[in-house]
């Protein structure tokens, strides 16, 4: 075990208020208790495996044979029910003591084991929830959006469950994860493009494309970008590298979405000006409708002058 007294990140900080525990999985799997103000981190794989399993299905029972099998990768020692057994005593004494509040966070039962977070909170539980409450408002408030879905990944300090991949408990739920952080980036890049912030998610998006190249809607958001900044050939090449890489990779074309977007780049379609722009034409379409209006008043009026004249 080990007990580390860092600092942490606003964002966590901020969270950990509300809870006296919190048990995270968005990196390094630990504890932290903000009465100490410490995170608790197991010191072995298989303990780390264990509580991360725990957490993943709090709330529910999960028998010897299956927690075996994450901890051993399915290939579990003869004794496994006893060795188990001693693995949930080491995690038991890890965790905050249970008299501090009010319940024990590890029940046994006569088939397995089960975890109750009580008021406990979880990193996970944060993230889903910031994450949906931004992806929900990206149409209709992007502003809003982009601030709750950059603090949403903020909660992230390395990769889901890190170095507790290898059961098939904390694998699922690793890769659950890594696609709703993928989502999450991809509902982030749009809402910075409704906020007309192209210029600045180009950097980012380009990245994003060679770090997961098979991912159309991150070409299909640089596209976007680059055309606003006035590089259309250059949206019309990350186009044809994403075809270059899905044929090569998969062979398959791009799907319909991407392509849509390449045509609406060749036709210069209107849809692709960013929101603020096409609200300042309108704004300036009304203004000249407004002074063709005035302009036809005042010829009226000189006309009548000039005829009484």
């Amino acid at each position: 075990m080990s007990v580390l007294a860092t600092p942490r990140p606003k964002a966590a900080r901020a969270a950990a208020a509300h809870s006296p525990v919190e048990f995270r999985l968005l990196g390094p799997v630990m504890v932290h208790d903000t009465a100490g103000g410490a995170d608790i981190v197991p010191a072995g794989s298989k303990q780390r495996a264990l509580l991360a399993a725990f957490v993943t299905h709090a709330g529910v029972l999960l028998d010897v044979d299956r927690l075996a099998a994450e901890l051993w990768d399915g290939a579990p020692p003869g004794n496994a029910a006893n060795a188990l057994q001693a693995h949930v005593a080491r995690l038991r004494r890890l965790l905050p003591a249970p008299g501090d509040y009010g319940h024990a966070w590890i029940s046994t039962l006569p088939t397995g084991y089960l975890l109750d977070l009580g008021d406990a909170s979880t990193d996970v539980l944060r993230f889903t929830r910031r994450s949906a409450e931004g992806r929900a408002a990206v149409a209709t408030d992007p502003g809003r959006a982009a601030n709750m879905l950059h603090g949403a990944l903020e909660l992230w300090r390395g990769p889901a469950l890190q170095d507790c991949r290898r059961g098939p408990v904390c694998a699922a739920e690793a890769d659950r994860l890594d696609e709703m952080r993928l989502t999450t980036l991809e509902a982030l890049y749009e809402a910075r493009l409704r906020c007309e912030r192209h210029g600045e998610c180009i950097g980012d998006l380009e990245r994003l494309t060679a770090d997961h190249p098979l991912r159309e809607r991150f070409y299909d958001l640089l596209m976007v970008a680059l055309y606003r900044s006035g590089r259309q050939a250059e949206a019309i090449g990350v186009y044809e590298r994403a075809r270059r890489r899905l044929v090569a990779a998969l062979g398959i074309e791009p799907g319909p979405a991407l392509r849509g977007r390449l045509e609406s780049v060749l036709t210069h379609s209107p849809g692709l000006v960013a929101p603020g722009v096409l609200d300042e034409l309108d704004r300036l379409r009304r203004r000249v409708d407004e002074l063709s209006r005035q302009q036809l008043e005042l010829t009226r009026r000189l006309n009548a002058a000039t005829a009484g004249a």
